[in-house]
């Protein structure tokens, strides 16, 4: 499976990024934080605001490969940068869940359920 490869100096700072985001969290990604933490969706581990390569993910299951990300306001304007940014941690091997920041604040209850749903798919009759 591919990498996402990243000089040494540049992962430190990567992870000092990522430290702060997590002390600053926006108001979609702190809710959807609270049903996540302590493997309370479908008993899964996730951490938040982690850095892969050169990027840093909103939320990561790393046992599961899977990546979930919520996207504010300023994702309207630089959808072809994470369209690509996806297709790269795609080709690494990580699914990519995204949902908008709207979305977790008022639908947080669907927005759990297709997390849930990719471990306790329904059975169709």
């Amino acid at each position: 499976m591919p990498r996402l490869p990243i000089n040494p100096l540049l992962q430190r700072q990567m992870y000092e990024v990522a430290r702060r985001f997590r002390k600053e969290p926006t108001a979609s990604e702190h809710l959807l934080w609270q049903a996540l933490r302590n493997k309370q969706c479908a008993g899964r581990k996730f951490r938040r605001q982690q850095p892969i390569g050169g990027f840093i993910v909103d939320f990561l299951c790393a046992d599961e490969k899977l990546i979930i990300e919520v996207d504010g306001e300023i994702h309207a304007d630089q959808r072809e940068a994470d369209a690509e940014r996806q297709h790269l941690l795609e080709q690494a091997g990580y699914r990519v869940l995204r949902f908008t920041a709207n979305q977790v604040e008022s639908q947080r209850d669907a927005v759990l359920a297709t997390i849930t749903a990719l471990w306790n798919p329904k059975i169709e009759n």
